[in-house]
Formats: structure tokens, sequence, C-alpha cells
């Protein structure tokens, strides 16, 4: 089976995107599959990466405008940076002679225009999406947030025959996290070890923020990780910073997060892919919203008592971080480590990616 996949990271869009397609690539590809990539050439992407792990990537040019700043609201336009027809037709001569079986679509900045444009050159598509906020025309769509009411939400958003996976038993995680719920210690609630990681690009600069309100907390008892992603621009200055510090790791763009959130006690981050990682190590967590695209499915995950909700990163100072935990530290977390743990099992990847050979298989 030969499989395609158009998806983009930046210091604009962040790394998510790439990195669980990336997930869902590595899992087509151990059952057979031959998987390429098409991503276009933003600053912050992710091609070396994925080419580094023997991915075949057919890199699209540059936009002629570059905007790398975070708006208030976002403008989801600006992260494809053509004109959709435009990018159809790169896409489409970037395919060549592949011939697709599946082509997946994982991008804010597409939808059913371009994918109608791709129809003639694939045989399905497969749409990965946050947002239910635009029309797709596509065989399977994916969304692995927890949201309310999801199925009506996107009754008038595919075609009648769309076979649609929705929710967080969808989510697209590495195996390693399935390996490390298998063998994961039994957590008493106290917090000993706290996890930091807001991502890959952190464009609020939120880890600076917590390590200013740990610094303030005066707890060297408690040990401390904290991961930034290769994009992020303030690594150099967040590493100083821990070395400055007692108890402190500095860790960048690594390959074990599973086993440091099964290290760990507490998490301090963002929401996105991250949360359904942490819920299925029942790793507790302090989350602050950071993207729009976030902001639901958090606020849900905080009123079913499954992660802590900090609020939006603009609202936010070390102040409310120490605030928040000086809080944590005096109560009992197990309530959050079971409601996590019975959200998210770690097969999402393997349910996913049996659609591409079965797409009537019961899930």
């Amino acid at each position: 089976m030969k499989v395609a996949i158009r998806t983009d990271a930046s210091l604009l869009i962040g790394s998510g995107h790439v990195m669980r397609c990336k997930t869902l690539a590595d899992e087509l590809r151990k059952r057979g599959s031959e998987v390429c990539f098409i991503c276009r050439d933003h600053p912050g992407n992710l091609v070396l990466l994925l080419r580094a792990d023997c991915y075949s990537v057919t890199v699209l040019p540059p936009p002629d405008s570059l905007n790398i700043v975070q708006p208030d609201k976002p403008d989801y336009s600006a992260w494809l940076g053509v004109e959709q027809s435009e990018d159809a037709e790169q896409t489409i001569e970037a395919l060549g002679d592949f011939k697709p079986d599946w082509l997946v679509v994982d991008h804010y900045g597409l939808d059913e225009s371009w994918e109608k444009g791709l129809k003639g050159h694939v045989d399905k598509i497969f749409v990965i999406d946050d947002l239910a906020n635009r029309p797709h025309d596509c065989d399977v769509l994916l969304n692995q947030n927890l949201l309310d009411d999801l199925e009506n939400t996107y009754k008038e958003l595919v075609p009648q025959q769309c076979r649609k996976l929705l929710g967080p038993r969808f989510a697209l995680l590495r195996p390693e996290f399935r390996r490390a719920r298998e063998t994961l210690r039994g957590r008493d609630g106290i917090i000993r070890r706290i996890l930091v990681f807001f991502g890959g690009v952190d464009p609020t600069g939120e880890t600076e923020k917590a390590l200013e309100a740990l610094e303030m907390l005066r707890r060297p008892d408690i040990a401390v990780d904290v991961v930034v992603g290769s994009n992020n621009p303030n690594g150099q200055k967040i590493e100083a910073i821990c070395r400055g510090m007692n108890n402190v790791t500095f860790h960048q763009q690594i390959s074990n997060m599973a086993e440091l959130m099964a290290a760990a006690d507490l998490a301090i981050g963002a929401g996105g892919t991250a949360s359904w990682e942490r819920c299925c190590l029942g790793l507790p967590a302090v989350v602050t919203i950071i993207a729009d695209n976030q902001a639901e499915s958090t606020r849900k995950l905080a009123q079913e008592r499954r992660i802590i909700l900090m609020g939006n990163s603009r609202e936010l100072c070390p102040e409310n971080y120490l605030s928040i935990l000086g809080i944590v530290l005096l109560r009992s977390t197990c309530e959050f480590i079971e409601n996590g743990l019975a959200l998210v099992d770690g097969l999402g990847t393997s349910r996913t990616s049996a659609i591409f050979y079965h797409p009537n298989v019961r899930l």
C-alpha cells in the first residue's frame, strides 16, 4: 500500500501536526506500507527530522511572505502560505508517479476545495482535524479530541459516507506510551517529580514562567525535568535558567518522553497530543491553553477532572503558576490519575491504522 501525507510544521504552526502524522506513518510502515511526506518549506519545518528517519519528503517552495508571529486570533490561511489552488497543483506535481492508495491531510489551511482538486490523483483521502470549522471531501475523518457531540458537529461538514473516527480512543500516540502504560508504577498522589513541557515551540514563553514559579516555590526536594523542542527560540536561555536551579534537568528534542512522563508525578504543560500522552500514563497535569484549537478540549478535560486548568497563556504570569502549584502540592492527585487512565488506553494509532487496510472494520 502507498500512503502520501500532506502536513506542515513551522514556528507559527508548531510541530504537533507533523509529529502525529509521523506516529501514524511509523505504524503504517511497520505494517508494510510505503509512506512519503509532502511539506512546505516554512521556517521551523521538520523535514530533516523526517528524512533522518528515512522518510521520503518532497519540499514545496516557501511562501512569498513569511508570517511567524502568533496573532491574537488565528488566521489558518496564513498557515498554508499560498492559495489552496496553488498548493493543490504543487501537491499533485509532488505526487508524480507515486499514485497513493491513501492521501492523509493534516492541515488547518486546507478544506474541501483542495481535497476535490486531489480526488482524481489518489484513491482515498484521510483527513485529520481538530477544529470542525470547515467542510471536507474525504473518505475518513479523524478528530481525536474530547468535545461535546462531535458526531453531529461533522454531520454537515463531511460526505454522508465518510467514516468518522472521533474522540481520544483514536489518539495518535507512539507505541512507547502503550508499553510504558503496561509497566506503569503505582502513583500515590504525592508529588516528588515534575515534568515541564509546552510543546515544540512554546510561543508565549510558558516554560520560563513555570520555571520562575518553581524557583519561587522553594522546594528543592522536588525534582524537575524540563523539555523543550528543537524549534523553541528560547532554548539556550531556558537551558541556562535550568543550570542555575537546584534539582532541575534540561532536555531538548528527546525521544524518551514516555519514560519521563512515567517517572513524573505532575506535569506542567500545554494541551494537544501531550494531553492524551499524559492521560495514557495517568500523569496529573496543570494545563495551559496556548492555542485556540486546544481550548474546547482542554476545558472539557478540566470539567471532567482529568486535568487542572491554568487558563489562557496570554493572561498568565509566574505568580499564577505559583498559586496553582501551591494548591496542588497540598492535595492528593489520585482522582486525576484514575480519570486520565480511564480515558486513553494508548491503542489509538493501532485502531486508526487498521482503517487503511480494512475501511469497514469495526473498531
